[in-house]
C-alpha cells in the first residue's frame, strides 16, 4: 500500500522495499516559496514523490517495546525538516542502539512541512501531545546526534531533566547552562514548565529560554558557592559522569555548508524572544496534523507525523520567510535583519 507524503521540499524518492525494510535514495532542491495567502491551501505533492508506507511492521522492528527491559518507555521525539539524508542515518543507528541497551522506547519523527520558519520548540511540543499514552518520559533529540558511547544513560530520569550531550561532551557547544541536543524529561516534569516555548522560529535560542523554565520550576540541582564575599546559588542540570571519550562522545552529522542555519532576527524578535516566555507553551501550540505514517529503514521502525504548524502574525511575525514579510504590512512595520 503505498501513500503520498505531502512534503515542502521536491523530492524524488526511489524506494525499494526487502521483508519490510525501506530503503529510501532521494535527490533534493530547492521550491518555490509558498507565499502566506496560501499557507491554508492543502500542500501540494510532486507526483514522483512518493514513499510505501509499511503496514505490518515485524515484531523485531516495533519500536524497540519489550515489556521485558522495564517499567517505563521513553518517546524519542525528533524535530525535523529536510533532512533525509541525516534521518536514513540516524534511525537504524539510535534504534540498534537502543535495543543494545535494553530502553524501552518509540521513535517519533515530528515533519514540519508548512510554509514558515522552523520551530524546533513548537514541535517537540506536538511531538509530546502526539506521543503514546503508555510512554512516561521522552528525549528531545537532535537528528545529526548520534550517540556512540554505551555508558550514557537514557534510562528514566526520575530525579529531574538529564542532559546527556553535556557541554564537555557535545562536539560544538561547550557553555554551562547549554541544555540543546539531547535531554530525557519525564512528562510529568514537562508538563509541569509547559513544555517549551512557541516563539523562536528560525534556529536556536528556544533551548535557553527552556533552561530558564527549568530553573524556575525548581528542577534543576541547586548548590550555594562564595562569590565576592556572599554565598550565591549555582544552578546545575544533571549530566552523565565518568564518560571518558570527550568530544568523540557523539558523532555528529550535520554539513552546516549544505544546510546554512537561519538565524537572523526579524522585526522584534531579539527583544520578544531575550527573556522568559510566560504566555505559550505545550497548552496552547497551535498546529494539525496532516498524516501519520509507520515507516521502516534498514529495519528499524518509527513513526512519522506530518505537521503544519500555525502562526499569529501579530505576536510573531517573524514565523515568516523573509521573502513573505511583504504580506503582512498591515500588522507590522519590518525591521532589517540583525
Amino acid at each position: 500500500m503505498a501513500r503520498h507524503i505531502p512534503i515542502l521540499k521536491w523530492l524524488t524518492f526511489v524506494t525499494v522495499v526487502y521483508s519490510g525494510t525501506l530503503t529510501v535514495l532521494f535527490m533534493s532542491s530547492s521550491p518555490p516559496l509558498t507565499p502566506c495567502s496560501q499557507m491554508d491551501e492543502s500542500l501540494k505533492v510532486n507526483k514522483d514523490a512518493t514513499i510505501k508506507e509499511t503496514v505490518n511492521i515485524p515484531e523485531s522492528v516495533q519500536n524497540g517495546d519489550n515489556k521485558e527491559w522495564g517499567p517505563h518507555k521513553m518517546t524519542l521525539i525528533v524535530p525535523f525538516r529536510d533532512r533525509l539524508e541525516e534521518l536514513l542515518e540516524f534511525a537504524p543507528h539510535i534504534q540498534e542502539y537502543l535495543t543494545r541497551k535494553h530502553v524501552r522506547h518509540e521513535i517519533l519523527v515530528v515533519n514540519q512541512v508548512d510554509s514558515l520558519r522552523f520551530n524546533r520548540g513548537s514541535l517537540i511540543n506536538v511531538g509530546v501531545l502526539e506521543s503514546s499514552s503508555d510512554c512516561d518520559y521522552i528525549a528531545m533529540h537532535d537528528v545529526d546526534l548520534l550517540p556512540l558511547n554505551d555508558a550514557l544513560d537514557y534510562s528514566y530520569p526520575g530525579d529531574g531533566p538529564f542532559h546527556i550531550s553535556a557541554p564537555d561532551l557535545h562536539p560544538l557547544y561547550h557553555y554551562h547552562s547549554f541544555i540543546g541536543g539531547i535531554i530525557l524529561l519525564t512528562k510529568f516534569h514537562f508538563k509541569m514548565v509547559n513544555g517549551m516555548s512557541n516563539r523562536y522560529w528560525g534556529w536556536g535560542r528556544e533551548d535557553d529560554e527552556f533552561y530558564v523554565r527549568l530553573k524556575k520550576a525548581g528542577l534543576l540541582k541547586t548548590k550555594w558557592i562564595e562569590k565576592d564575599g556572599e554565598s550565591v546559588p549555582e544552578y546545575e542540570v544533571r549530566r552523565p559522569k565518568n564518560i571518558t571519550t570527550g568530544l568523540g562522545t557523539f558523532h555528529h552529522i550535520h554539513d552546516r555548508r549544505q544546510r546554512p542555519r537561519d538565524n537572523k532576527r526579524y522585526f522584534d524578535q531579539k527583544e520578544k524572544t531575550s527573556k522568559l516566555d510566560r504566555e505559550t507553551g505545550l497548552n496552547n501550540v497551535k498546529y494539525e496534523v496532516l498524516s501519520r505514517h509507520k515507516l521502516t529503514v534498514n529495519g528499524t521502525g518509527f513513526t512519522m507525523l506530518e505537521v503544519k504548524l500555525k502562526c499569529d502574525y501579530e505576536k510573531t511575525p517573524w514565523c515568516l520567510k523573509e521573502a513573505d514579510h511583504h504580506l503582512i504590512k498591515k500588522y507590522v512595520t519590518p525591521i532589517p535583519p540583525r
